[in-house]
C-alpha cells in the first residue's frame, strides 16, 4: 500500500465518524484452519444493506457440505466503506468474501493490490457475462480484475398512490409515467403542485434525489481523468440550485437518511416519492414494514426518471490477500454473481442483476412484484436500465456525497440555511475533508 493510498484510507475513514470498532470484530475468523480431518472451512463473508444472500447461503451450504458460511451484514454501505478501509489500514480482519460498493470503488482502486486477480480464478471467462462496462469498473491500472459484479443501479421511481390520488394526481402506473416524464424541472414542478394541493412533502430528502441528479451527470464530483470536479463546475451548481428552490419551497420532508422515522413516514404519507435504483426496492419494503405498513401502505413503481437514464450503486464481491481460503472464497463469489443466482437475489432483494443473462430473464418474465402493487419491477428495472453506462467515481466520491453534501444539505432540509448558503458549507466541507 503506497502512502498517499495509507493517508487518504485514514482520512476518509476519520471523515466518516462512525464507530468500527463493534465492526472489527464482526468478520473475524477468515484465517480458520480446516476443521477435524475432513477439509471443512468456515469462509467469512461480509455484506451491506439489503443484499438479498441468506437463502443462497443455505443453499451453497447444503450444495457443499464441507463450507460454513459466516456472514456479516453493515447496515449502510457508508459504514461498509469505514469498516473495509479500517481493517485494510490494520492489515487484518477483512472477510474472505468482501462486498465493495461502487461509490467507493474508486478509493479501493488506490489499494488493489489488497485483494486477489480474479484472473488467477477464472473469472476471465466469464468476461461476457456481465455488461461490459461492470466488468471494467472491477479492473485496475494494471489490469488486474478485483471483483465479481452483483448488480447495477438503473433508477425508476418509487411513490405512493394513495398519496398520488389524495392530491388528485393520476396514480396508475402508466399514467405516473407520463405525468413525470420530463426533465427534474417537471418533477419539481409536480411535486410544487401537489405540496400546494396537500401541505406534505414530495420527496423525502434532498440528500437523495441530489445523488441521484449528480448521478445522470456525464462527470460528477470528479472528472474523467480523477480531477476533482466540483467548485467550478456550472452543470453542478445550476442543479443544486434547481434542488434547493424546491427544498425551500417545502418539497423536501427533512428525513435522516437511512432512518425515516424508523420507517414510520413510508407509512404515514410523510412523502410521496422516493428515487429508487434497484436496489432501494428492498429497502422500500423493509422501512415499510419496520413502520407497521404492508403492500396495502400503497407503494408503487413506475417506469420514469427524471432526467432520463441514471446508474446509482451497484457492488462487487471481491477476495482479500489476507484469506487462507482463497481459492474456496472465489468458488462462492463466482457461484453468488452467476445469472441463475442474481435472478434469486434480484427476487430476494429487488436489486437489478449485472449479467446479461440474469437481466433478459427478468425482462421476459415480467413477474409481478405483490408488494408494490404487482409492478413488474424487474422488467421495468430493464427498461430502465437501457442506456445506463455508470459514473467515473473518484477516490473521496462517497466521502463527498456523504459528508460533504448530506450535512450541507441536511441544513437546507432543515431550514437552518439558504440555497447558496448550503452550497458554501459543502464547498467548505469539501476542502477540509478532501482539499
Amino acid at each position: 500500500m503506497n502512502t498517499r493510498a495509507r493517508t487518504r484510507i485514514l482520512t476518509a475513514t476519520a471523515a466518516a465518524s462512525v464507530s468500527v470498532l463493534a465492526l472489527a470484530g464482526c468478520a473475524a475468523g477468515s484465517g480458520d484452519d480446516a476443521e477435524g480431518g475432513d477439509d471443512k472451512i468456515t469462509l467469512t463473508v461480509t455484506t451491506f444493506g439489503t443484499f438479498g444472500y441468506e437463502d443462497l447461503y443455505d443453499e451453497y451450504e447444503k450444495a457443499n457440505p464441507n463450507v460454513t458460511i459466516e456472514a456479516t451484514n453493515i447496515d449502510t454501505g457508508g459504514n461498509a466503506r469505514t469498516d473495509a478501509f479500517t481493517k485494510i489500514a490494520a492489515g487484518s480482519g477483512l472477510s474472505d468474501v468482501v462486498a465493495i460498493e461502487e461509490g467507493w470503488l474508486g478509493a479501493i482502486m488506490d489499494v488493489s493490490d489488497t485483494f486477489v486477480d480474479l484472473r488467477d480464478y477464472g473469472i476471465e471467462d466469464r468476461k461476457a457475462d456481465w455488461v461490459d462496462w461492470k466488468y471494467g469498473q472491477a479492473t485496475d491500472a494494471e489490469g488486474r480484475v478485483i471483483g465479481y459484479g452483483t448488480d447495477i443501479g438503473p433508477s425508476g421511481i418509487c411513490y405512493n398512490g394513495a398519496a398520488f390520488e389524495a392530491a388528485g394526481l393520476p396514480s396508475d402506473r402508466e399514467s405516473v409515467a407520463e405525468l413525470l416524464n420530463g426533465d427534474w424541472e417537471n418533477y419539481f414542478a409536480v411535486g410544487a403542485d401537489y405540496t400546494a394541493k396537500t401541505g406534505k412533502a414530495w420527496y423525502d430528502h434532498s440528500g437523495f434525489v441530489w445523488n441521484a441528479m449528480v448521478n445522470q451527470l456525464d462527470e460528477g464530483y470528479y472528472t474523467t481523468d480523477g480531477e476533482l470536479n466540483v467548485e467550478d463546475n456550472a452543470e453542478l451548481k445550476e442543479r443544486f440550485e434547481l434542488l434547493g428552490a424546491a427544498t425551500e419551497g417545502g418539497q423536501s420532508a427533512a428525513q435522516t437518511a437511512w432512518d425515516w422515522n424508523g420507517g414510520k413516514s413510508f407509512v404515514d404519507g410523510t412523502f410521496a416519492t422516493f428515487v429508487c435504483p434497484g436496489w432501494m426496492l428492498g429497502v422500500v419494503q423493509g422501512q415499510v414494514e419496520a413502520g407497521g405498513g404492508d403492500a396495502t401502505t400503497g407503494w408503487d413503481f413506475a417506469d420514469v426518471f427524471p432526467g432520463g437514464a441514471a446508474n446509482w450503486g451497484g457492488a462487487f464481491l471481491s477476495i482479500p490477500e489476507t484469506s487462507q481460503h482463497k481459492e474456496a472464497a472465489a468458488e462462492l463469489a463466482d457461484w453468488l454473481t452467476q445469472p441463475e443466482q442474481q435472478v434469486k437475489q434480484s427476487a430476494a432483494a429487488g436489486n437489478f442483476p449485472s449479467t446479461i443473462t440474469a437481466q433478459e430473464t427478468l425482462a421476459s418474465e415480467a413477474t409481478p412484484n405483490e408488494f408494490f402493487n404487482d409492478a413488474p419491477t424487474g422488467a421495468i428495472l430493464a427498461e430502465r436500465a437501457k442506456g445506463v453506462v455508470a459514473q467515473f467515481k473518484g477516490a473521496d466520491d462517497s466521502v463527498i456525497q456523504e459528508n460533504v453534501f448530506g450535512p450541507a444539505l441536511s441544513g437546507l432540509d432543515r431550514g437552518e440555511t439558504d440555497t447558496q448558503g448550503a452550497w458554501d458549507a459543502a464547498v467548505e466541507l469539501l476542502n477540509e475533508l478532501v482539499g
